[in-house]
């Protein structure tokens, strides 16, 4: 489990496909403090650890992830928000995240309001009912507040703060992002499909 909040940004360093896609992501963290197997939500993936050097660790994506998430898309010196697994007593400072992506965004556009920017994505058909104003969303790994939706369409504002620590400072229209929905969203919706 997450809450959205990223801790680093890291950078592939090395792709090799073989099986599955084994991916290497240089990082500040404390390599002594992460365990083989441990979890790591990757631009919003959880995956696990598998190896792990002086300044590195490895993951390995399946065919599956790569095909629902934007990891196919990764290069060498892709910028990843990187956010450890929350352990028992740790602060809940966005929301309750699974690290498993719902799907694809793309972002519309970009607008600077004062000292945040509004960007407004549009997100598959099928999940697009689960995003609601003033709810939670999780978009390459960082939990966000959504302000506005219209129709497939929903806008957030990033603070310049959450810019900086994240790699939303690169990001522009065009490109895509992985999203997860609100986990009580979709229970929600489980629900109300059962009772019918």
């Amino acid at each position: 489990m997450f809450t959205g909040i990223i801790t680093d940004i890291g950078s592939v360093r090395l792709l090799e496909k073989r099986g599955d896609t084994r991916i290497e992501i240089s990082t500040t963290y404390d390599l002594k403090t992460i365990d083989i197997g441990a979890s790591i939500a990757c631009s919003g993936p959880c995956l696990t650890v598998v190896e792990k050097g002086l300044d590195w660790f490895a993951v390995e994506a399946s065919a599956e992830t790569l095909n629902c998430t934007t990891i196919g898309t990764w290069i060498e010196g892709t910028n990843v928000n990187l956010e450890r697994a929350l352990c028992l007593g740790d602060e809940l400072g966005g929301h309750i995240v699974s690290g498993h992506i719902d799907g694809i965004a793309d972002i519309v556009s970009t607008e600077a309001e004062g000292d945040s920017v509004r960007f407004v994505f549009e997100a598959p058909a099928e999940i697009s009912p689960f995003i609601a104003e003033k709810g939670s969303v999780c978009l390459d790994g960082v939990s966000l507040t959504v302000n506005a939706v219209d129709n497939h369409k929903f806008g957030v504002n990033i603070i310049s703060h959450t810019q900086e620590e994240t790699t939303f400072c690169r990001k522009q229209a065009g490109d895509p992002v992985n999203i997860e929905i609100d986990m009580l969203a979709r229970y929600v919706a489980r629900l109300s499909q059962s009772v019918r």
